[in-house]
């Protein structure tokens, strides 16, 4: 197998993949999705109180999940905002819920001379087409009407309508508060600390009723599917159109995910008992995850709500088990909230599974592994393209001996085209004696024509495993080399696809199309240049770069191999 046959299949393999995922988001058929009962198994057996569904807007009265409709002329809530080191929320009074959460340290632009402060990344946010938020509530499991709980639409009081982690603060709590006419009270506590992305909330119930109370804490994650590109080729060159969306949850043991298009497939859904798990919903980068405590056991759900609205919501619940109040007495319902960055190898210190969120697929245990040694080089160079760079030679230099079988097989073949060519004119149609004699003269050459295919064999998972490692890591988003500003976008000036298709015409030159090529072969091959600078033009730049590397020095590999066959030949025909 020579070395244009290679480029071609990675180029197939490559462009067949996208356009089967670009044809997915755009084109397949959308399931009708049902919307499953909203409540929930506790973990002792009972179930708990109807939990609220969530409308499709403020005006719209909330159906309880037992018919029972909530109040039509709502009280006004208000947004409490909080700002830390590293996070700016919004919490909604209705139900203390997190509505809006910006990421202070990751830009949704590089920073430029244009622009050095860019808008920061949104991962919550509360409009209609990109909805995304973090619930969190109380359900009893006596006869009370959903609108007299403490759940996610009841209309907590906060003292004040802004908090500021101040310089020099490492902690910060906030406090909402709802209390009913016999006397209960809810406290919701959201706990900060300075350089951390998680948030500690704890669901204090006081019961100064003369009544026990008995119910059920529960946490969500609510969200729209993220609007879809406008057209084919938006969607091809948006890394983040391509990665995963939808839901995630962890059983203790097992890293489990739900993409939009499926909550609907009762054979997909989420619908069971989970000890030291959590619930997440995913994005490319970031993610939302509530994480309840490691000892505890809840009943996880996925649902969608609303699904015949134009901006059905998807939501992934899990409901704590039962407790109890007695009156006078008190009873904390901790649990945590991540909202951040999907940092590799930083995730389990927070939660059991947590790290699996970034999810390499069959090719985690390659790229796992690729993506330490390039963080390695990183910590060596100061600069993620440097980084690639040293990590092309490190993998050239461990498969050199197999890549050199591959040029050597190639440029032996090449050598042997013209008289595989003479036995084809001499043989005409008769394919049985034209096959022994070429078998014939392969043996007397000591050529082996399988010679070039196990390298691309053994080094294809390598290609893919790289091309995970590249595409999701969140440490190429925004990193600059030379004069690329984001090795997470393409090349703005397409340079390295250039370069690349230079090389393709320098392995060409090297391996010249075969006499006995099939026509219609050859002429692939003298366009493969050009299509993959078309292909390479909307990659993120810091794939392009390790492709433009790793063929540069492979080019040269060849032709030192090549050039080293050709003077063994002269010397032979010397003598």
């Amino acid at each position: 197998m020579n070395q244009t046959r290679t480029f071609l299949m990675f180029a197939m393999l490559a462009v067949a993949y996208l356009l089967f995922v670009a044809w997915e988001k755009d084109y397949a058929p959308q399931p009708q999705a049902t919307v499953a009962s909203a409540s929930s198994t506790a973990a002792d057996g009972s179930v708990p109180g109807a939990i609220p569904s969530a409308s499709t807007s403020e005006a719209t009265p909330a159906i309880a999940a037992d018919g029972t409709h909530a109040p039509a002329t709502p009280a006004v809530s208000q947004l409490v905002t909080i700002d830390t080191d590293l996070l700016h929320l919004e919490v909604d009074t209705r139900g203390g819920s997190v509505v809006r959460a910006d990421l202070l340290g990751y830009p949704q632009a590089p920073r430029t001379h244009k622009a050095p402060n860019p808008p920061p990344t949104v991962l919550l946010a509360s409009d209609e087409s990109h909805y995304f938020v973090a619930q969190n509530g109380l359900v009893s499991s006596s006869d009370i009407a959903p609108q007299d709980q403490p759940n996610h639409q009841a209309m907590f009081q906060s003292a004040k309508s802004s908090y500021t982690l101040a310089k020099g603060q490492d902690t910060l709590d906030i406090e909402l508060t709802w209390q009913d006419a016999a006397g209960l009270k809810v406290t919701k506590i959201y706990s900060f600390k300075r350089g951390s992305y998680v948030i500690g909330v704890n669901q204090r119930i006081d019961n100064g009723s003369a009544q026990t109370w008995q119910g059920n804490a529960y946490q969500q994650l609510l969200r729209v599917e993220p609007p879809k590109p406008s057209s084919w080729l938006k969607g091809y060159i948006n890394p983040e159109s391509r990665s995963f969306q939808g839901a995630a949850w962890y059983t203790g043991e097992k890293f489990e995910k739900l993409p939009f298009k499926d909550f609907s497939e009762k054979k997909d859904a989420l619908d069971g008992q989970i000890k030291g798990g959590w619930a997440a919903m995913l994005r490319l980068y970031f993610f939302a995850a509530w994480i309840p405590p490691t000892d505890q056991t809840d009943h996880y759900v996925t649902q969608t709500i609303n699904p015949d609205s134009a901006h059905p919501r998807y939501l992934i619940r899990a409901v704590g088990p039962s407790f109890s109040v007695a009156p006078g007495k008190s009873v904390d319902t901790p649990s945590r909230l991540y909202l951040g960055p999907n940092v590799q190898g930083t995730l389990d210190a927070i939660a059991p599974g947590l790290n699996l969120t970034i999810d390499y697929g069959m090719f985690k245990i390659i790229a796992v592994p690729m993506h330490a040694v390039l963080s390695f080089f990183h910590g060596i160079t100061k600069n993620w393209g440097l980084a690639i760079i040293l990590l092309v030679l490190a993998i050239k230099g461990l498969t050199w001996k197999l890549t050199a079988m591959q040029y050597r097989s190639s440029a032996k073949m090449r050598k042997l085209q013209p008289r595989i060519q003479a036995l084809k004119e001499r043989y005409g149609d008769d394919k049985q004696k034209m096959q022994q004699a070429t078998m014939e003269l392969y043996k007397k050459e000591k050529v082996n024509p399988m010679g070039g295919c196990l390298p691309v064999l053994i080094t294809m998972p390598v290609f893919y495993g790289l091309f995970y490692v590249l595409e999701y890591s969140l440490e190429l988003r925004h990193a600059a080399f030379l004069w690329i500003p984001d090795l997470s976008a393409p090349d703005p000036f397409y340079i390295l696809p250039i370069i690349y298709a230079l090389v393709m015409l320098g392995t060409q030159w090297l391996n010249p199309v075969a006499a006995g090529m099939d026509p219609a072969q050859a002429k692939m091959m003298k366009v493969m240049p050009l299509l993959f600078t078309v292909m390479f033009a909307f990659f993120p730049a810091g794939l392009c770069l390790y492709y433009a590397v790793n063929g540069l020095v492979g080019l040269g590999q060849q032709w030192w191999v090549t050039h080293h066959i050709d003077r063994e030949q002269d010397m032979v025909k010397a003598a």
